[in-house]
C-alpha cells in the first residue's frame, strides 16, 4: 500500500486527530528534523502548542551506513543496538569514533536549526515527539531519552506510519505511543507518501517561524467567501505583507513559508492565504483570472485592516507568478493605500493596463536564467510610473530552486519591505 498520505502536512493533520486528548494540557511538540518537522507543525497547530526541534543522529554501521547500530541525541543521549553491533562486528573503538562524530553533528545542527531561538522548556510538561515515520526506532528512542533528560513529565511518541511490532521495540521509551497507520507490508517510510520530497533546512526554519506563538489560523473574508490563511504579527511590527501566490501554490507553499520566515525575523507581519477556495481551484480559468484574484486580494486587505492585530499598520503585497499581476492590479486601485509591492518571478505583464496607475514602490525580482519572464518584466517596468527597481538573481530559474537563489530573492524582498513599510500606513 503506497501513498497513504498525500504529503507530510496531510500526515500531520491526520495524526493530530489521534492526539486530541492532549489539547489543553501543557504540551510541547518536538519534531525530528528534517522530515518530522512539517508533520510536527500540523500537530502543534492542532494542539495549540509550541513547537521545537529535538535533534538526534543515527549511528550507522561502518560497512553499512544505512544500518542503525544506535543513535545519539542532544545532552549526550545515546541508544545502542547490541544485536546490530554483534552482527556487524563493530568494536569499541569504531563505536566510540562514530559516537564522537555524530555527537558533534548533533550539536552543530541544534545550533543551526534553532538559529538563536531559545529551547522550549520541557520540565513538568508533556513532550510529544513527532517524526514522519519509524523504521528501526533507534532515533525515536534517543529523542525520548533527550526529552526525559530535560525533565518532561510525560513523553508521547507519535508517528504517521510504522511497521508491525514497533510498539514492542520502543514501548519502554515513551509513556504513550500513537500511530496513524501500522503497515503490514512496510519496507520504508517513503513508500506511504505520495510526496516524500526531502525536507530542507529552510523548511525546518519556516515550520519553527510559523509556530512561534505569533501565528494563528484565520479565515479571511473576501466578499461573502471565506478563505483559509495564516496570520503572523510579531510584536511592534510596522507592517504586514500579504502573499499573493501563483497558480499551483498556496498558503502551505514551502517557498512562501521560507520567505515569510525571513520577514518575521525582520519584525514584519505576514498573511499567507489561499486566493481561491478548493472548489474554485477546480476551474482552471479561475486560477488565471487576474481580475478575480486582484479583487480577492483587495477584499482580504479590507478584512485585514479591520482586524485589531493589524490596526494602523502599513500593508505590502508580495506576489509570485500570476499572483504578482494580481498584486499590482490591486495596488493600482484608487485608494488602495499599499505601501510597497514585490514581484518574485512574477508576470507583471498580465496587469499591463494597470501598471501606470500603481503608486506604491515596486521591486521586480527575476531569475537570470528565466529568460522569457525576464524580458516580460523589463517591458512591464517601462510602464511603471512609480518608484521601481528590477533585481536579477544570477543563474536562477523561475522558481528560484537553485542553491541559495531563494535566499537571495527573499533577502531582496525583506529589505524592500523593511525600507518602505517602516513609515506606517501609506
Amino acid at each position: 500500500m503506497s501513498g497513504s498520505f498525500a504529503d507530510r502536512a496531510d500526515a500531520g493533520r491526520r495524526l493530530a486527530r489521534l492526539l486530541g486528548h492532549l489539547r489543553g494540557h501543557r504540551v510541547v511538540v518536538l519534531g525530528l528534523p528534517r522530515g518530522g518537522m512539517p508533520v510536527a507543525l500540523e500537530v502543534a497547530r492542532a494542539l495549540g502548542a509550541p513547537l521545537d526541534v529535538i535533534v538526534v543522529r543515527k549511528l550507522g554501521a561502518p560497512a553499512q551506513p544505512e544500518l542503525a547500530m544506535g543513535a545519539v541525541g542532544e545532552d549526550g543521549a545515546i541508544v545502542i543496538n547490541p544485536e546490530v553491533l554483534r552482527q556487524a562486528g563493530v568494536g569499541d573503538d569504531e563505536l566510540a569514533a562514530a559516537r564522537e562524530r555524530e555527537q558533534a553533528e548533533v550539536a552543530t545542527r541544534a545550533v543551526r536549526y534553532r538559529a538563536g531561538r531559545a529551547r522550549q522548556p520541557l520540565a513538568g510538561r508533556v513532550a510529544v515527539i513527532v517524526d514522519d515515520g519509524i523504521a528501526t526506532g533507534a532515533t525515536a528512542r534517543a529523542a525520548c531519552q533527550v526529552a526525559r533528560a530535560q525533565g518532561a513529565a510525560r513523553v508521547v511518541l507519535a508517528v504517521p506510519v510504522a511497521p508491525p511490532g514497533w510498539e514492542g521495540r520502543i514501548a519502554d521509551a515513551a509513556d504513550e505511543l500513537v500511530c496513524t497507520h501500522v503497515a503490514a507490508n512496510f519496507m520504508s517510510v517513503g513508500q506511504f507518501y505520495a510526496d516524500f520530497a526531502q525536507t530542507t533546512d529552510e523548511e525546518v526554519h519556516a515550520c519553527l517561524d510559523r509556530a512561534r506563538g505569533q501565528t494563528g489560523e484565520v479565515a479571511p473574508l473576501a466578499g461573502q467567501t471565506r478563505l483559509a490563511g495564516y496570520l503572523t504579527v510579531p510584536d511592534k511590527a510596522p507592517g504586514i505583507v500579504l502573499f499573493a501566490h501563483g497558480s499551483g501554490s498556496g498558503r502551505n507553499s514551502p517557498r512562501n513559508q521560507y520567505v515569510a520566515g525571513l520577514l518575521h525575523e525582520a519584525g514584519l507581519g505576514t498573511l499567507l492565504f489561499d486566493l481561491l477556495t478548493r472548489q474554485e481551484e477546480l476551474d482552471r480559468a479561475n486560477v488565471f483570472d487576474i481580475g478575480l484574484l486582484a479583487r480577492r486580494l483587495g477584499q482580504v486587505t479590507d478584512w485585514l485592516r479591520a482586524q485589531p492585530a493589524a490596526a494602523g499598520m502599513a500593508i505590502g503585497y508580495l506576489g509570485a507568478s500570476t499572483g504578482a499581476a494580481a498584486a499590482l492590479w490591486a495596488a493600482a486601485e484608487r485608494g488602495a493605500g499599499i505601501a510597497a509591492v514585490v514581484s518574485r518571478g512574477g508576470r507583471p505583464d498580465l496587469a499591463a493596463g494597470r501598471l501606470a496607475a500603481v503608486t506604491a514602490p515596486v521591486l521586480l525580482i527575476v531569475g537570470g536564467a528565466d529568460d522569457v519572464v525576464l524580458d516580460l518584466n523589463r517591458q512591464a517596468q517601462a510602464s511603471l510610473r512609480c518608484e521601481n527597481r528590477l533585481e536579477i538573481v544570477p543563474g536562477a530559474t523561475h522558481l528560484f530552486g537553485e542553491p541559495g537563489a531563494l535566499t537571495v530573492a527573499a533577502t531582496l524582498a525583506r529589505d524592500w519591505f523593511t525600507a518602505h513599510l517602516a513609515g506606517g500606513p501609506a
